[in-house]
């Protein structure tokens, strides 16, 4: 029978990975009708003493609640692809270089094979887009890839860019039920990034 303790630690890592696989699953796409029911039952318990992670959680699932999904459409292509490009380019390379398909993707790239990742025939955008490293990020702590990996992962590919990305995209001028998703996101990084320092 599994130990009160690890029944908590692995509750933990659920709740860390379904964080990560809610945010790609937001920037990969605008939200349909089932993401949005879904983000509806997220409200944390307590409203009057939540932390900066519960209050921005709590805004979000506020955010959720009926809104028009064609305006969320036109404000996810407004944002992230545009007319030449949207108003936040959701690329690591962008963010550490200034151009895209830098050497940060080849390096990402080149650690992503290192842990058995392989790119999908069918994937158009490259692995850096923001997406596809909160999925990989799921996928690791699913399987249980171990904290010092993760935080190697983390320290390399995601915590150099991924505060000023949230910045951006909260501050936006399309940005409306974004910006939700932004406070969120900077709000969970910031403790993620706690989290794996402390277990190092």
């Amino acid at each position: 029978m599994p130990s009160a303790d690890n029944v908590l630690l692995e509750s933990e890592q659920r709740y860390r990975a379904s964080a990560y696989a809610l945010l790609a699953a937001l920037l990969r796409a605008a939200p349909d009708q089932a993401l949005l029911d879904h983000l509806c039952t997220l409200s944390p318990a307590g409203d009057d003493d939540l932390d900066e992670l519960g209050q921005a959680m709590a805004a979000l699932t506020e955010a959720s609640v009926a809104p028009d999904l064609a305006l969320l459409e036109q404000e996810y292509n407004d944002l992230f692809i545009g007319i030449g490009r949207g108003e936040v380019v959701p690329y690591g390379s962008w963010y550490l270089t200034g151009f895209l398909m830098e050497q940060p993707l080849s390096e990402l790239r080149d650690d992503l094979r290192t842990l058995g990742f392989e790119r999908s025939e069918l994937t158009r955008e490259p692995e850096d887009h923001v997406a596809a490293i909160f999925e990989v990020f799921s996928v690791m702590i699913l399987e249980a890839s171990s904290l010092s990996q993760q935080l190697i992962f983390f320290n390399k590919h995601m915590r150099p860019w991924l505060e000023r990305f949230f910045v951006d995209l909260g501050k936006a001028r399309s940005a409306n039920f974004y910006r939700y998703v932004a406070q969120f996101g900077a709000a969970f990084l910031q403790l993620e990034s706690a989290y794996l320092s402390m277990q190092s």
